[in-house]
């Protein structure tokens, strides 16, 4: 189970954190018997969807949209919680294809690791998931960068393409989430930029260049 958005990292122009809805994402290996479960202990959380029991949840969940079921506006220590669950196999696959870069594009900024049950094969596709948005982001940008610059290309690929970037959305999203956790990004791609070969970092990993095939 991991956390993320403004309501655990701090976002330019949100005041405080604490004041923002908490979203986690939780990732199962039998979606069906989660439901089951927590429709048990706790059956409000659910929309009318809940009325169909487990088996139908769980078939909404993986056959339409991202492959995650969320339940919101959870009450919780004086704080509102949303929470997403998702099928393991389906967090694989995007993050291996991309196939929604729904939880993958989240995956690809700073998240908060709740609970760690990781095995070695989940890890490999997180690795996976962050190397492919190194190097999709360095076909966007020019034969020299800087750490910011890269940051920047990388949060905003899970945001190409969605309408709400034009309407609705605060336009410095994208900056509001990278620019406070600059250093939480150097922790998470550091390893990657030191073992790519095509690219030049400084000392310092804060400029770059893009080396000549």
């Amino acid at each position: 189970m991991f956390a993320y958005g403004s309501g655990v990292f701090k976002q330019r122009g949100h005041g405080d954190e604490k004041a923002n809805m908490l979203d986690y994402i939780l990732v199962v290996d039998n979606a069906v018997q989660w439901h089951t479960a927590n429709l048990a202990r706790n059956r409000g959380h659910y929309s009318f969807l809940k009325y169909g029991g487990p088996d139908f949840i769980t078939e909404i969940q993986r056959k339409y949209g991202a492959g995650i079921y969320f339940n919101t506006l959870v009450p919780f220590e004086n704080r509102l919680v949303k929470y997403g669950v998702i099928a393991t196999e389906d967090l694989k696959d995007d993050m291996k294809n991309w196939t929604t870069l729904y939880v993958s594009g989240r995956l690809h900024k700073p998240v908060l690791l709740v609970t760690d049950n990781t095995n070695a094969d989940t890890k490999t596709c997180l690795e996976m998931n962050l190397r492919a948005a190194v190097q999709t982001s360095l076909l966007l940008l020019r034969d020299t960068f800087t750490d910011e610059e890269l940051f920047l290309t990388i949060a905003s690929l899970s945001y190409a393409g969605d309408f709400r970037m034009t309407f609705g959305e605060d336009k410095n999203k994208i900056k509001n989430i990278v620019l406070p956790h600059i250093e939480e990004f150097h922790l998470l791609y550091r390893p990657i930029l030191k073992d790519l070969r095509m690219i030049d970092p400084s000392a310092n990993f804060r400029t770059f260049r893009v080396l000549p095939v």
